[in-house]
């Protein structure tokens, strides 16, 4: 997963947590709609000011925003389970 994978990933997330909706988080955060939906769709990388302001709107660090989601544990096959 890139960097931009991961962004568009937890600004999504964090944005549906807190309800916010695209054109508010555009509206509070002074960013076009359409880029927000742009950033989320993974078709822009964003500035570290813009990154900064969308941040600050959803209450995080922009470092949050850039962090990589936990990988989920491999499970081990068994023999029984082939």
């Amino acid at each position: 997963m890139d960097i931009r994978e991961i962004l568009a990933l937890n600004l999504r997330k964090l944005r549906r947590v807190r309800g916010i909706s695209q054109e508010e988080l555009a509206h509070r955060a002074k960013i076009d709609r359409t880029y927000i939906s742009s950033l989320e769709r993974n078709l822009y990388a964003a500035s570290i000011d813009v990154l900064d302001r969308i941040a600050r709107v959803l209450g995080v660090e922009a470092s949050d925003l850039l962090k990589r989601p936990p990988t989920a544990p491999k499970k081990h096959r068994s023999p029984a389970d082939s």
